[in-house]
Protein backbone atom coordinates (compact mmCIF):
# COMPACT_ATOMS: atom_id res chain seq x y z
CA UNK A 1 0.00 0.00 0.00
CA UNK A 2 2.73 2.35 1.03
CA UNK A 3 4.65 1.55 -2.77
CA UNK A 4 0.68 2.36 -4.31
CA UNK A 5 0.66 5.62 -2.87
CA UNK A 6 4.10 6.75 -3.49
CA UNK A 7 3.36 5.83 -7.18
CA UNK A 8 -0.05 8.31 -7.50
CA UNK A 9 2.38 10.79 -5.81
CA UNK A 10 4.59 10.50 -8.32
CA UNK A 11 2.36 10.39 -11.28
CA UNK A 12 0.30 13.31 -9.69
CA UNK A 13 3.70 15.59 -9.79
CA UNK A 14 3.66 14.08 -13.70
CA UNK A 15 0.12 15.09 -14.15
CA UNK A 16 0.64 18.71 -13.12
CA UNK A 17 2.86 19.39 -15.76
CA UNK A 18 1.68 17.74 -18.19
CA UNK A 19 -0.38 20.61 -20.24
CA UNK A 20 3.30 21.97 -20.95
CA UNK A 21 4.23 19.18 -23.07
CA UNK A 22 1.95 19.05 -26.02
CA UNK A 23 1.96 22.07 -28.08
CA UNK A 24 -1.74 23.49 -28.77
CA UNK A 25 -3.18 24.80 -31.69
CA UNK A 26 -1.32 27.78 -33.35
CA UNK A 27 -2.81 30.98 -35.37
CA UNK A 28 -1.40 31.75 -38.91
CA UNK A 29 -0.85 34.86 -39.64
CA UNK A 30 -1.60 36.04 -43.25
CA UNK A 31 -1.48 39.09 -45.18
CA UNK A 32 -4.93 40.45 -47.16
CA UNK A 33 -4.53 43.69 -48.46
CA UNK A 34 -6.18 46.36 -47.07
CA UNK A 35 -9.05 46.93 -49.90
CA UNK A 36 -9.91 45.72 -53.30
CA UNK A 37 -8.14 46.93 -56.21
CA UNK A 38 -11.74 46.27 -58.01
CA UNK A 39 -14.62 48.67 -57.59
CA UNK A 40 -16.98 47.39 -55.21
CA UNK A 41 -20.40 47.07 -56.20
CA UNK A 42 -22.95 49.52 -54.41
CA UNK A 43 -20.83 50.59 -51.71
CA UNK A 44 -19.74 48.00 -49.99
CA UNK A 45 -21.86 46.33 -47.05
CA UNK A 46 -21.90 43.08 -46.46
CA UNK A 47 -25.34 41.14 -46.81
CA UNK A 48 -26.80 37.56 -45.70
CA UNK A 49 -26.23 35.77 -49.34
CA UNK A 50 -27.96 32.21 -47.69
CA UNK A 51 -31.12 32.84 -49.73
CA UNK A 52 -29.94 34.88 -52.26
CA UNK A 53 -30.87 32.67 -55.02
CA UNK A 54 -34.73 33.44 -54.15
CA UNK A 55 -33.51 36.87 -55.20
CA UNK A 56 -33.33 35.57 -58.92
CA UNK A 57 -36.79 36.00 -59.91
CA UNK A 58 -36.49 32.86 -61.53
CA UNK A 59 -39.56 30.45 -60.29
CA UNK A 60 -37.36 27.48 -61.61
CA UNK A 61 -34.08 28.27 -59.92
CA UNK A 62 -34.60 27.23 -56.45
CA UNK A 63 -36.27 23.76 -56.56
CA UNK A 64 -33.69 22.87 -59.73
CA UNK A 65 -31.03 23.65 -56.82
CA UNK A 66 -32.86 21.53 -54.35
CA UNK A 67 -32.96 19.21 -56.65
CA UNK A 68 -29.51 18.79 -57.79
CA UNK A 69 -28.42 19.01 -54.11
CA UNK A 70 -30.06 16.04 -53.13
CA UNK A 71 -28.54 13.91 -55.37
CA UNK A 72 -25.02 15.28 -56.42
CA UNK A 73 -21.91 12.74 -55.31
CA UNK A 74 -20.28 15.39 -54.59
CA UNK A 75 -22.98 16.52 -51.83
CA UNK A 76 -23.56 13.26 -50.77
CA UNK A 77 -19.72 13.07 -50.17
CA UNK A 78 -19.26 15.41 -48.34
CA UNK A 79 -22.10 14.77 -46.00
CA UNK A 80 -20.53 11.02 -45.46
CA UNK A 81 -16.94 13.00 -44.50
CA UNK A 82 -18.60 15.38 -41.90
CA UNK A 83 -20.14 12.45 -40.78
CA UNK A 84 -17.11 10.36 -40.73
CA UNK A 85 -15.17 13.27 -38.64
CA UNK A 86 -18.35 13.70 -36.41
CA UNK A 87 -17.74 9.58 -35.51
CA UNK A 88 -13.89 10.31 -35.45
CA UNK A 89 -14.24 13.37 -32.80
CA UNK A 90 -16.82 10.86 -30.34
CA UNK A 91 -13.96 7.92 -30.52
CA UNK A 92 -11.32 10.74 -29.64
CA UNK A 93 -13.15 12.30 -26.89
CA UNK A 94 -13.52 8.32 -25.38
CA UNK A 95 -9.97 7.81 -25.39
CA UNK A 96 -9.65 10.28 -22.61
CA UNK A 97 -12.35 8.60 -20.49
CA UNK A 98 -11.95 5.14 -18.50
CA UNK A 99 -13.42 2.36 -20.01
CA UNK A 100 -15.96 -0.42 -18.49
CA UNK A 101 -16.78 -3.65 -19.79
CA UNK A 102 -19.11 -6.38 -18.22
CA UNK A 103 -18.23 -10.30 -18.82
CA UNK A 104 -20.15 -13.32 -17.90
CA UNK A 105 -18.90 -17.27 -18.23
CA UNK A 106 -20.62 -20.76 -17.21
CA UNK A 107 -18.96 -24.37 -18.11
CA UNK A 108 -19.37 -27.46 -16.55
CA UNK A 109 -16.58 -30.43 -16.24
CA UNK A 110 -14.28 -31.96 -13.96
CA UNK A 111 -13.52 -29.93 -10.68
CA UNK A 112 -9.51 -31.08 -9.38
CA UNK A 113 -10.57 -29.30 -5.92
CA UNK A 114 -13.44 -30.47 -5.19
CA UNK A 115 -13.11 -33.91 -7.02
CA UNK A 116 -15.99 -34.13 -9.15
CA UNK A 117 -18.23 -32.30 -11.65
CA UNK A 118 -19.10 -29.17 -10.91
CA UNK A 119 -20.77 -26.17 -12.73
CA UNK A 120 -18.97 -22.39 -12.39
CA UNK A 121 -20.61 -19.24 -13.40
CA UNK A 122 -19.23 -16.03 -12.99
CA UNK A 123 -20.34 -12.37 -13.62
CA UNK A 124 -18.08 -9.25 -13.11
CA UNK A 125 -17.11 -5.36 -14.51
CA UNK A 126 -13.86 -4.82 -15.72
CA UNK A 127 -12.67 -1.37 -15.92
CA UNK A 128 -9.48 0.56 -17.56
CA UNK A 129 -8.03 4.33 -17.59
CA UNK A 130 -4.94 5.11 -19.67
CA UNK A 131 -4.01 8.55 -17.75
CA UNK A 132 -3.70 11.46 -20.12
CA UNK A 133 -0.18 12.45 -18.53
CA UNK A 134 1.29 14.15 -20.98
CA UNK A 135 -1.65 15.05 -23.66
CA UNK A 136 -1.54 12.55 -25.87
CA UNK A 137 -5.13 12.32 -26.08
CA UNK A 138 -5.90 15.36 -25.74
CA UNK A 139 -4.58 16.44 -28.69
CA UNK A 140 -6.05 13.89 -30.74
CA UNK A 141 -8.97 14.78 -29.30
CA UNK A 142 -8.27 18.58 -30.41
CA UNK A 143 -7.31 17.76 -33.63
CA UNK A 144 -10.84 15.38 -34.01
CA UNK A 145 -13.14 18.69 -33.07
CA UNK A 146 -10.71 21.09 -35.37
CA UNK A 147 -11.15 18.48 -38.66
CA UNK A 148 -14.89 18.00 -37.86
CA UNK A 149 -15.45 22.22 -38.10
CA UNK A 150 -13.49 21.69 -41.39
CA UNK A 151 -15.53 19.59 -42.76
CA UNK A 152 -19.30 21.11 -41.93
CA UNK A 153 -17.51 24.36 -43.54
CA UNK A 154 -16.54 22.02 -46.50
CA UNK A 155 -19.87 20.17 -46.53
CA UNK A 156 -21.44 23.61 -47.58
CA UNK A 157 -19.04 24.82 -49.72
CA UNK A 158 -20.17 21.63 -51.61
CA UNK A 159 -23.61 22.65 -51.72
CA UNK A 160 -23.12 26.29 -52.64
CA UNK A 161 -21.06 24.36 -55.76
CA UNK A 162 -23.76 22.62 -56.58
CA UNK A 163 -26.32 25.65 -56.41
CA UNK A 164 -23.76 27.76 -58.34
CA UNK A 165 -23.28 25.05 -61.23
CA UNK A 166 -27.20 25.09 -61.48
CA UNK A 167 -27.75 28.65 -61.66
CA UNK A 168 -24.87 28.84 -64.74
CA UNK A 169 -26.22 25.93 -66.19
CA UNK A 170 -30.14 27.29 -65.88
CA UNK A 171 -29.08 30.85 -66.88
CA UNK A 172 -27.18 29.60 -70.13
CA UNK A 173 -30.58 27.39 -70.85
CA UNK A 174 -32.47 30.59 -70.53
CA UNK A 175 -30.51 32.46 -72.83
CA UNK A 176 -30.02 29.98 -75.11
CA UNK A 177 -34.32 30.11 -75.21
CA UNK A 178 -34.11 33.80 -75.67
CA UNK A 179 -31.35 33.42 -78.71
CA UNK A 180 -33.85 30.58 -79.89
CA UNK A 181 -36.74 33.05 -80.24
CA UNK A 182 -34.27 35.52 -82.09
CA UNK A 183 -33.25 33.28 -84.10
CA UNK A 184 -36.70 31.80 -85.34
CA UNK A 185 -38.82 35.51 -85.94
CA UNK A 186 -35.71 36.19 -87.70
CA UNK A 187 -36.21 32.85 -90.14
CA UNK A 188 -39.57 33.93 -90.40
CA UNK A 189 -38.58 37.33 -91.04
CA UNK A 190 -36.57 35.98 -93.92
CA UNK A 191 -38.75 33.74 -95.07
CA UNK A 192 -41.19 36.54 -95.47
CA UNK A 193 -38.21 38.78 -97.35
CA UNK A 194 -37.64 35.61 -99.72
CA UNK A 195 -41.58 35.09 -100.63
CA UNK A 196 -41.96 38.80 -101.67
CA UNK A 197 -38.99 38.59 -103.57
CA UNK A 198 -40.49 35.76 -105.19
CA UNK A 199 -43.19 37.04 -105.91
CA UNK A 200 -41.46 40.38 -107.70
CA UNK A 201 -39.46 38.29 -109.33
CA UNK A 202 -42.29 36.46 -111.39
CA UNK A 203 -43.62 40.00 -111.82
CA UNK A 204 -40.61 41.50 -113.52
CA UNK A 205 -39.65 43.91 -111.40
CA UNK A 206 -36.74 41.85 -109.14
CA UNK A 207 -33.47 40.45 -110.95
CA UNK A 208 -33.00 36.59 -110.81
CA UNK A 209 -29.56 37.06 -108.45
CA UNK A 210 -31.65 39.52 -105.59
CA UNK A 211 -34.19 36.75 -105.37
CA UNK A 212 -31.43 34.09 -105.24
CA UNK A 213 -30.23 36.10 -102.51
CA UNK A 214 -33.39 36.17 -100.33
CA UNK A 215 -33.36 32.71 -100.82
CA UNK A 216 -30.00 31.69 -99.72
CA UNK A 217 -30.60 34.52 -96.70
CA UNK A 218 -33.87 32.88 -95.57
CA UNK A 219 -32.21 29.11 -95.73
CA UNK A 220 -29.30 30.28 -93.69
CA UNK A 221 -31.89 31.61 -90.92
CA UNK A 222 -33.88 28.49 -91.10
CA UNK A 223 -30.31 26.36 -90.33
CA UNK A 224 -28.82 28.92 -87.87
CA UNK A 225 -32.37 28.49 -85.90
CA UNK A 226 -31.82 24.63 -86.23
CA UNK A 227 -28.92 24.97 -84.92
CA UNK A 228 -29.82 27.03 -82.21
CA UNK A 229 -32.59 24.47 -81.39
CA UNK A 230 -30.06 21.89 -81.10
CA UNK A 231 -27.75 24.17 -78.69
CA UNK A 232 -30.62 24.28 -76.48
CA UNK A 233 -32.01 20.18 -76.55
CA UNK A 234 -28.03 19.90 -75.88
CA UNK A 235 -28.64 22.51 -72.48
CA UNK A 236 -31.65 20.57 -71.68
CA UNK A 237 -30.49 17.89 -71.17
CA UNK A 238 -27.38 19.06 -69.40
CA UNK A 239 -29.28 20.47 -66.35
CA UNK A 240 -31.56 17.36 -66.17
CA UNK A 241 -28.26 15.26 -65.41
CA UNK A 242 -27.84 17.79 -62.64
CA UNK A 243 -30.85 17.74 -61.60
CA UNK A 244 -32.26 14.30 -61.90
CA UNK A 245 -35.65 15.54 -63.53
CA UNK A 246 -37.61 14.37 -66.14
CA UNK A 247 -36.69 16.13 -69.04
CA UNK A 248 -40.74 16.15 -70.09
CA UNK A 249 -41.15 17.95 -66.46
CA UNK A 250 -38.34 19.80 -66.67
CA UNK A 251 -39.41 21.75 -70.16
CA UNK A 252 -42.39 22.28 -68.36
CA UNK A 253 -41.31 23.74 -65.48
CA UNK A 254 -38.62 26.23 -67.64
CA UNK A 255 -41.29 27.31 -70.51
CA UNK A 256 -43.91 27.93 -67.97
CA UNK A 257 -42.09 29.84 -65.56
CA UNK A 258 -41.64 33.39 -67.25
CA UNK A 259 -38.25 35.57 -66.00
CA UNK A 260 -38.68 38.69 -64.36
CA UNK A 261 -34.80 39.95 -65.40
CA UNK A 262 -33.10 40.07 -61.69
CA UNK A 263 -32.08 43.33 -60.06
CA UNK A 264 -28.95 45.18 -60.97
CA UNK A 265 -28.16 45.30 -57.39
CA UNK A 266 -27.89 41.05 -56.03
CA UNK A 267 -25.46 41.85 -52.78
CA UNK A 268 -23.00 43.68 -51.42
CA UNK A 269 -19.26 43.30 -50.79
CA UNK A 270 -17.31 43.82 -47.50
CA UNK A 271 -14.76 46.73 -48.19
CA UNK A 272 -12.68 44.96 -46.43
CA UNK A 273 -11.05 41.25 -47.69
CA UNK A 274 -10.43 39.85 -44.24
CA UNK A 275 -14.03 40.08 -43.58
CA UNK A 276 -14.99 38.11 -47.18
CA UNK A 277 -12.20 35.58 -46.33
CA UNK A 278 -13.74 34.87 -43.57
CA UNK A 279 -17.00 33.68 -44.47
CA UNK A 280 -14.96 31.36 -47.24
CA UNK A 281 -15.54 27.34 -46.18
CA UNK A 282 -13.07 26.33 -48.00
CA UNK A 283 -10.12 28.80 -46.14
CA UNK A 284 -11.85 27.91 -42.95
CA UNK A 285 -11.47 24.73 -43.75
CA UNK A 286 -7.82 25.18 -44.36
CA UNK A 287 -7.53 26.94 -41.21
CA UNK A 288 -8.71 24.28 -39.31
CA UNK A 289 -6.48 22.09 -41.21
CA UNK A 290 -3.57 24.15 -39.70
CA UNK A 291 -4.66 23.79 -36.30
CA UNK A 292 -5.44 19.97 -36.66
CA UNK A 293 -1.67 19.46 -37.71
CA UNK A 294 -0.74 21.89 -34.84
CA UNK A 295 -2.41 19.21 -32.54
CA UNK A 296 -0.60 16.09 -34.02
CA UNK A 297 2.42 17.66 -33.53
CA UNK A 298 1.69 17.84 -30.02
CA UNK A 299 0.25 13.87 -30.23
CA UNK A 300 3.53 13.05 -31.46
CA UNK A 301 5.19 14.21 -29.04
CA UNK A 302 3.62 13.19 -26.33
CA UNK A 303 4.06 9.94 -27.79
CA UNK A 304 7.75 10.28 -26.69
CA UNK A 305 7.08 10.13 -22.53
CA UNK A 306 5.83 7.98 -20.15
CA UNK A 307 2.18 5.92 -20.31
CA UNK A 308 0.50 5.63 -16.85
CA UNK A 309 -2.39 3.03 -17.12
CA UNK A 310 -4.84 1.74 -14.73
CA UNK A 311 -7.35 -0.94 -14.48
CA UNK A 312 -9.54 -2.81 -12.11
CA UNK A 313 -12.19 -5.62 -11.78
CA UNK A 314 -14.78 -6.36 -9.53
CA UNK A 315 -16.75 -10.18 -9.88
CA UNK A 316 -18.42 -12.79 -8.02
CA UNK A 317 -18.24 -16.66 -9.03
CA UNK A 318 -20.88 -19.25 -8.02
CA UNK A 319 -19.61 -23.35 -8.06
CA UNK A 320 -22.32 -25.59 -8.21
CA UNK A 321 -21.77 -29.10 -7.22
CA UNK A 322 -23.70 -31.72 -5.72
CA UNK A 323 -26.70 -29.99 -4.74
CA UNK A 324 -24.11 -27.31 -3.16
CA UNK A 325 -24.03 -24.05 -4.00
CA UNK A 326 -20.21 -22.37 -3.13
CA UNK A 327 -20.34 -18.07 -3.59
CA UNK A 328 -16.95 -15.94 -3.85
CA UNK A 329 -16.81 -12.60 -4.57
CA UNK A 330 -13.31 -11.01 -5.47
CA UNK A 331 -12.15 -7.34 -6.92
CA UNK A 332 -8.87 -6.20 -7.94
CA UNK A 333 -7.48 -2.65 -8.23
CA UNK A 334 -4.56 -2.52 -10.27
CA UNK A 335 -1.83 -3.13 -11.75
CA UNK A 336 -0.92 0.95 -11.89
CA UNK A 337 1.26 0.77 -14.83
CA UNK A 338 4.04 2.84 -16.19
CA UNK A 339 5.42 2.57 -19.29
CA UNK A 340 8.19 4.27 -20.23
CA UNK A 341 9.59 4.59 -23.73
CA UNK A 342 13.66 3.69 -23.39
CA UNK A 343 14.86 2.71 -27.68
CA UNK A 344 12.50 2.28 -30.75
CA UNK A 345 15.64 3.32 -33.64
CA UNK A 346 14.21 7.08 -33.61
CA UNK A 347 10.52 5.77 -34.62
CA UNK A 348 8.62 8.52 -32.71
CA UNK A 349 11.43 11.25 -33.30
CA UNK A 350 10.90 10.20 -37.16
CA UNK A 351 6.88 10.95 -35.90
CA UNK A 352 7.59 14.15 -34.20
CA UNK A 353 9.51 14.81 -37.54
CA UNK A 354 6.99 14.12 -39.98
CA UNK A 355 3.80 15.55 -37.85
CA UNK A 356 5.88 19.07 -38.16
CA UNK A 357 6.23 18.55 -41.93
CA UNK A 358 2.39 18.25 -42.37
CA UNK A 359 2.06 20.99 -40.16
CA UNK A 360 4.68 23.42 -42.11
CA UNK A 361 2.63 22.08 -45.52
CA UNK A 362 -0.80 22.99 -44.04
CA UNK A 363 0.39 26.19 -43.42
CA UNK A 364 1.42 26.86 -46.80
CA UNK A 365 -1.54 25.09 -48.42
CA UNK A 366 -3.33 27.85 -45.96
CA UNK A 367 -1.97 30.53 -46.90
CA UNK A 368 -2.12 29.88 -50.81
CA UNK A 369 -6.05 29.49 -50.05
CA UNK A 370 -6.41 33.00 -48.60
CA UNK A 371 -4.61 34.30 -51.62
CA UNK A 372 -6.34 32.27 -54.05
CA UNK A 373 -9.64 33.73 -52.49
CA UNK A 374 -8.52 37.47 -53.15
CA UNK A 375 -7.88 36.56 -56.30
CA UNK A 376 -11.64 34.97 -57.17
CA UNK A 377 -13.32 38.24 -55.25
CA UNK A 378 -11.16 40.34 -57.32
CA UNK A 379 -11.21 38.65 -60.46
CA UNK A 380 -15.20 38.41 -59.86
CA UNK A 381 -15.48 42.07 -59.10
CA UNK A 382 -13.52 42.91 -62.17
CA UNK A 383 -16.31 40.84 -64.68
CA UNK A 384 -19.20 42.32 -62.96
CA UNK A 385 -17.93 45.96 -63.42
CA UNK A 386 -17.20 45.51 -67.18
CA UNK A 387 -20.50 43.97 -67.79
CA UNK A 388 -22.39 46.96 -65.68
CA UNK A 389 -19.92 49.17 -68.10
CA UNK A 390 -21.08 47.67 -71.10
CA UNK A 391 -24.60 46.99 -70.57
CA UNK A 392 -26.31 50.48 -71.06
CA UNK A 393 -23.91 50.66 -74.60
CA UNK A 394 -25.70 47.02 -75.70
CA UNK A 395 -28.56 47.90 -74.95
CA UNK A 396 -28.06 51.49 -77.00
CA UNK A 397 -26.50 49.36 -79.86
CA UNK A 398 -29.12 46.50 -80.03
CA UNK A 399 -32.02 49.29 -79.53
CA UNK A 400 -30.55 51.81 -82.16
CA UNK A 401 -29.40 48.31 -84.79
CA UNK A 402 -33.56 47.27 -84.39
CA UNK A 403 -34.66 50.98 -85.46
CA UNK A 404 -32.27 50.79 -88.10
CA UNK A 405 -33.63 47.82 -89.68
CA UNK A 406 -37.07 48.57 -89.54
CA UNK A 407 -36.47 51.65 -91.29
CA UNK A 408 -34.67 50.07 -94.13
CA UNK A 409 -37.30 47.17 -93.94
CA UNK A 410 -39.89 49.82 -94.44
CA UNK A 411 -37.78 51.18 -97.65
CA UNK A 412 -37.00 48.25 -99.19
CA UNK A 413 -40.91 47.36 -99.19
CA UNK A 414 -41.01 50.54 -100.92
CA UNK A 415 -38.46 50.18 -103.56
CA UNK A 416 -36.36 52.36 -102.17
CA UNK A 417 -33.71 50.13 -100.47
CA UNK A 418 -31.99 47.45 -102.60
CA UNK A 419 -32.03 43.36 -100.94
CA UNK A 420 -28.43 43.73 -100.40
CA UNK A 421 -29.04 46.94 -97.14
CA UNK A 422 -31.77 44.89 -96.06
CA UNK A 423 -29.66 41.84 -95.59
CA UNK A 424 -26.71 44.01 -94.13
CA UNK A 425 -29.31 46.09 -91.78
CA UNK A 426 -30.53 42.67 -90.37
CA UNK A 427 -27.31 40.49 -89.76
CA UNK A 428 -25.92 43.89 -87.59
CA UNK A 429 -29.49 43.83 -85.90
CA UNK A 430 -29.29 40.06 -85.20
CA UNK A 431 -25.60 40.51 -84.15
CA UNK A 432 -26.73 42.96 -81.71
CA UNK A 433 -29.34 41.31 -80.33
CA UNK A 434 -27.42 37.90 -79.40
CA UNK A 435 -24.44 40.13 -78.13
CA UNK A 436 -26.67 42.27 -75.76
CA UNK A 437 -28.47 38.68 -74.35
CA UNK A 438 -24.74 36.89 -74.28
CA UNK A 439 -23.82 40.09 -72.12
CA UNK A 440 -26.74 39.50 -69.77
CA UNK A 441 -25.76 35.83 -69.24
CA UNK A 442 -22.27 37.08 -68.63
CA UNK A 443 -23.22 39.36 -66.37
CA UNK A 444 -25.54 36.67 -64.08
CA UNK A 445 -22.13 34.70 -64.01
CA UNK A 446 -20.33 37.33 -62.92
CA UNK A 447 -22.86 37.47 -59.60
CA UNK A 448 -22.80 33.88 -59.67
CA UNK A 449 -19.31 34.09 -59.65
CA UNK A 450 -18.50 36.16 -56.80
CA UNK A 451 -21.00 34.68 -54.88
CA UNK A 452 -19.22 31.09 -54.45
CA UNK A 453 -15.85 33.59 -54.53
CA UNK A 454 -17.81 35.64 -51.08
CA UNK A 455 -18.16 32.10 -49.39
CA UNK A 456 -22.41 31.61 -50.71
CA UNK A 457 -23.98 32.59 -47.40
CA UNK A 458 -21.43 30.35 -45.04
CA UNK A 459 -21.23 31.48 -41.41
CA UNK A 460 -18.65 29.83 -39.32
CA UNK A 461 -20.55 31.09 -35.90
CA UNK A 462 -23.64 29.32 -37.17
CA UNK A 463 -24.74 25.93 -35.21
CA UNK A 464 -23.30 22.55 -35.83
CA UNK A 465 -24.64 20.85 -39.03
CA UNK A 466 -24.04 17.53 -38.69
CA UNK A 467 -27.58 16.70 -37.33
CA UNK A 468 -29.39 18.42 -40.51
CA UNK A 469 -26.97 16.60 -42.44
CA UNK A 470 -27.19 13.37 -41.02
CA UNK A 471 -30.73 13.89 -41.59
CA UNK A 472 -30.25 14.74 -44.82
CA UNK A 473 -32.57 18.15 -44.70
CA UNK A 474 -30.15 20.99 -45.38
Amino acid sequence: MTWFVRTLGVCSVLLLGACSTARPPQAVPVQAPAGWAAPLPHGGQMADLAQWWRQWNDPALVPLIEAAQGISPSVAQARSRLLQARATQTTARAALLPTLDAQATSSRGANAQIGGLATTSQAGLQAAWEVDLFGAAATTRDAASERLAGAQALWHEARVSVAAEVALQTSSLRTCLQQLDVAERDARSRSETSRLSALSERAGFTAPATAALARASAAEATARASQQRMQCDVEFKTLVALTGQEEAALRQLITATPVVPAPDSLFAIAALPAQVISQRPDVYNAEREVAAASAEVGNAQAQRYPRLSLSGNIGKAWVRTGGTTTDVDAWTLGPLALSLPLFDGGRRAAQVDASRARYEESVALYRARVRQAVSEVEQALVRLQSTAERNTSARAAAEGYRISFDATDARWRGGLASLVELEDARRTALAAQNALLALQHERQSAWIALYRAAGGGWDSSAPDMAQSAQAGTR
